[in-house]
């Protein structure tokens, strides 16, 4: 779906300013609009000519999303658990202790960056020769703690589940199903050079670039913004068979918060990917960054709108709001297109819906979009409820979420009340016909 000619002439401005007045020496973006790259634009030069939506740059972190997805395949697949520990899988290293959910979660406690030397500079070293000086900084589970070796960690793990090197099981599980045939561990042609920006001069010095070796998992991977309009696809929902969309809504749930004190909680982790609170909206995605190298991805959950950034400088403070201004751009020059109410609701549900009680308080019920919704989801005991059988539900959200709920019914249908993780909702206040537990006063209100 193609975005307005207003819309596009903004975000041709947006690029063109911030290439400049950020210093950036080339600059791409791109806008995913249901599943599809519906925008992209370029400013700068690569060698003599503008990067455009086919130009390699380097993702960084964002690397660590697909070793992710690729680790829940295994744990869809029923060979692992996300609380097995590391050692179970990966014997014979320090990080033994720690879960594989702790890992993608960032809340293993594992140190950070590796041992001498910077290995995003220098060429890598092989898991056995990084494993044997990497431990804890903090106790498993106490708090996030963004690590870049747990990843490498995660990475070992595939090549030991799979029998051969990481990115040849990203290929061949990830990237091929999704199309993504520019997203590679070295440069190809057309790509750009790494680059730092002088902070007091217009000048630029080129930026190594190495194979990691064992940390390649953690921010190796070159793409492009065509090629990760598809990640950005698979984010929103267009998972193409990779994921079942349970996996990824539990990839993109907040697991950790990144809590740095003096700023709100704008920012948690999930399984992999980093999920945003931004004035009440919900977004997904990750940064990355490698030495001449900045790139960024994130997507609205509500509309799966989705936006890609990436630029060759070590350092550019002015584009790092491009993101976010690029998505807001959108969403207030070419919002989504609202689908039009019609009737879809299922008569047979009419008997459980209206005002319930629990105890003296009221809630209403009402049958929206597939679900039940009682109370005001996020209020309270506010919650919605998924259809799992006859008569009986489960929580999706809320105090109740993941709670199972029934109708109990008389003897000739009628219903009596509803049971919800044990608690009794009502007709009336305190129902003296309906099973409370610890009954009713037999002389009743007075």
């Amino acid at each position: 779906m193609p975005l307005s000619d207003r819309c596009t002439a903004e975000l041709d401005r947006l690029v063109a300013t911030t290439q400049r007045e950020g210093r950036v020496p080339s600059l791409v973006a791109g806008v995913v609009r249901a599943g599809t790259l519906a925008w992209s634009g370029g400013a700068g030069l690569v060698g003599t000519n503008p990067p455009d939506a086919n130009t390699q740059y380097r993702m960084g972190s964002i690397t660590k999303t697909f070793v992710a997805v690729a680790v829940m395949r295994l744990r869809d697949a029923g060979r692992l658990e996300l609380t097995d520990r590391f050692e179970a899988h990966v014997p014979g290293t320090a990080l033994g202790e720690v879960t594989i959910e702790q890992l993608l979660t960032h809340t293993s406690g594992t140190q950070a960056e590796t041992p001498e030397p910077w290995w995003e500079r220098t060429p890598g070293v092989s898991w056995e020769e990084l494993s044997g000086g990497v431990g804890q900084r903090f106790r498993a589970g106490r708090r996030f703690h963004y690590t870049n070796v747990g990843y490498a960690a995660l990475g070992r793990l595939l090549e030991v589940a799979h029998g051969r090197d990481w990115f040849e099981v990203l290929r061949d599980e990830v990237l091929e199903p999704l199309g993504m045939n520019r997203t590679s561990t070295r440069p190809q042609a057309p790509h750009a050079q790494g680059l730092a920006v002088h902070p007091f001069a217009d000048v630029v010095l080129p930026e190594p670039e190495h194979d990691a070796g064992a940390m390649a998992p953690a921010g190796q991977l070159w793409s492009t913004v065509s090629d990760l309009s598809r990640w950005a696809a698979f984010l929103a929902g267009h998972t193409q068979g990779v994921l079942s969309a349970d996996t990824l809504a539990e990839m993109r749930e907040p697991h950790q918060v990144d809590d740095t004190p003096g700023a709100p909680w704008t920012q948690c982790h999930g399984l992999g990917f980093a999920v945003y609170n931004i004035d009440g909206v919900r977004y997904a995605g990750h940064g990355g960054s490698m030495p001449g190298f900045l790139a960024g991805l994130r997507v609205r959950l509500d509309s799966g709108d989705g936006a890609i950034v990436m630029l060759n400088a070590t350092s550019a403070p002015q584009a790092r709001g491009l993101i976010g201004s690029v998505l807001s751009t959108v969403a207030e020059l070419d919002p989504p297109v609202i689908a039009p109410w019609t009737p879809s609701g299922d008569a047979a549900m009419l008997d459980i819906l209206g005002t319930w009680h629990w105890g003296p308080a009221a809630l209403t019920a009402r049958f929206v979009d597939g679900h039940f919704v009682l109370g005001e989801p996020g209020a309270a005991r506010g919650s919605r409820f998924a259809p799992t059988g006859p008569d009986r539900f489960v929580g999706l959200d809320g105090y109740y979420a993941g709670e199972p709920m029934e109708v109990r019914r008389r003897p000739d249908g009628s219903v009596s009340h509803l049971d919800i993780a044990s608690f009794r909702f009502t007709r009336t206040p305190y129902d003296p016909d309906a099973d409370i537990p610890g009954g009713v006063d037999p002389d009743g209100w007075r």
